[in-house]
């Protein structure tokens, strides 16, 4: 069964992600579906442009994409399943893909847009969300870090409101993913079927006239931007080299802001707030392509992590996702526990390829 529904109507593919028992969180298929259509219309000149939505149990809309399937991460690393390092090749080159597309792409973040959901929508020329859209990077909550290009779009976010995204996690409601350059135009959920229809009614006018009026449109009628939440502490105490010194940061500084983020820190993988931390530092000075690359490399040591001896359900990421889909107790049993215990010899493999450059999986990414 398919879970990506696919029409061109007007000289514009239209692409619905329907899979919302599971809020649209992208499976192979799904990506390998995503991938072949977006291939075969770049390539076709009967589709101009391409918009892409997400749907819920009530029908189109309401919800975009929860990310990747994060419950086959953990039977697929148990398994030890190749599906599971296909998923994540095909994934980061299907996020290539779309930040690369030559045509108009254009997201309608409605509802959860979360990990993968922002792999597949963070590259579109035009990101719609709404007031209902919440928008996150949670990987670091999983004992993973902030992939599907996170490593490069996060560092453009202004200050280190980057850092405080990716380490924490944290969710932005509506319009408050204005602030960071996350989204490009909020509008009133009421009215996503009448800009999705707009985008193919009026065959009298061509793709890029009816795309020029939506932006009109939306810029007439789009929501105020909410910059509430970023606060100057954000640069204070997310400007350090380590965790352990933004964590002190946030300690030293006592406000309300701060000691709620200290808290949801002390819950994440000490190992990886420092593999991610890193990622986000080093992506500042990385193409696209090479961030990409540096993903796949770090992902393929998240769940064979070789180099401490841990593969599995040993992995921080595997039981990361144990403690919070699968036996719920959120609880996760970290190694090392104390963010003062990570050393470097732990860190800096994760960046070291396992494979030699003309072997890496996206060796041919430009």
């Amino acid at each position: 069964m398919s879970h990506i529904i696919t029409d061109v109507v007007a000289g514009v593919g239209l692409i619905t992600l329907d899979r919302p028992a599971a809020l649209n969180a992208l499976n192979l298929d799904m990506v390998r579906d995503l991938t072949k259509t977006l291939t075969d219309w770049r390539d076709d000149i009967a589709v101009e442009a391409v918009a892409v939505r997400g749907s819920d149990k009530q029908g189109p809309f309401g919800a975009f994409c929860a990310g990747g399937d994060i419950r086959f991460f953990h039977t697929a690393s148990i398994a030890n399943d190749p599906d599971l390092e296909a998923f994540f090749t095909e994934e980061y080159r299907l996020n290539h893909l779309i930040f690369n597309y030559p045509k108009p792409y254009i997201a309608f973040m409605d509802g959860i847009v979360m990990g993968g959901g922002m792999g597949i929508s963070q590259g579109a020329s035009l990101r719609i969300i709404t007031e209902r859209t919440k928008i996150a990077m949670p990987e670091t909550n999983i004992g993973l870090f902030p992939d599907v290009g996170g490593g490069y779009f996060l560092p453009k976010c202004p200050g280190y409101s980057g850092e405080y995204l990716g380490l924490t996690g944290k969710m932005l409601v509506g319009t408050e993913a204005l602030a960071v350059d996350l989204a490009d135009f909020a509008i009133n959920s009421d009215f996503l079927s009448d800009y999705w229809n707009s985008l193919t009614n009026n065959e009298m006018m061509t793709v890029d006239q009816r795309i020029a009026r939506l932006h009109s449109v939306i810029d007439n009628l789009k929501l105020p931007e909410d910059s509430d939440w970023l606060r100057s502490e954000i640069d204070e105490t997310f400007d350090f080299d380590t965790p352990a010194e933004i964590m002190q940061a946030l300690s030293q500084s006592g406000t309300p802001w701060a000691t709620e983020t200290l808290a949801i820190l002390h819950k994440r993988s000490p190992l990886m707030l420092h593999v991610s931390l890193r990622q986000i530092r080093q992506g500042r000075h990385m193409s696209l392509a090479d961030e990409l690359r540096l993903e796949r490399t770090m992902v393929q040591h998240c769940f064979y992590t070789h180099h401490l001896g841990r593969t599995g359900m040993a992995s921080e990421t595997v039981e990361g996702i144990r403690a919070l889909a699968v036996d719920k107790d959120h609880s996760p049993v970290w190694n090392p526990a104390r963010i003062e215990d990570v050393t470097p010899a732990m860190v800096d493999p994760f960046f070291e390829s396992p494979w030699d450059p003309g072997d890496h999986p996206l060796k041919d990414l430009v």
